[in-house]
């Protein structure tokens, strides 16, 4: 048995996908600030935890008595390989 479409089927799915589309919408605008608030408090909570340390040290540095000078961290020198080629000096012909 084969079926057909029929106007008024046509029309009630239309109906339908619009009233799901208008129903998402209005409930995105009423709970998506609360949603966003969510998210955004978790966020804080994960960057508080892994920088957590970061605010810990410079709390310390602040306790020290003032004149004291610390290094913390000695910079890397860069060295240049002396394996890599030759410098070659080129010129520009006009």
């Amino acid at each position: 048995m084969i079926q057909y479409a029929s106007a008024t089927g046509l029309v009630r799915m239309i109906l339908i996908i619009l009233l799901v589309y208008f129903g998402v919408k209005i409930l995105a605008r009423l709970f998506m600030p609360f949603l966003l608030k969510f998210v955004a408090k978790k966020a804080e909570q994960r960057f508080g935890e892994q920088f957590g340390g970061f605010q810990k040290h410079t709390h310390q540095q602040k306790e020290r008595p003032e004149g004291e000078v610390s290094i913390d961290k000695i910079p890397k020198t860069k060295s240049s390989n002396k394996d890599v080629g030759d410098y070659v000096d080129f010129e520009e012909i006009d």
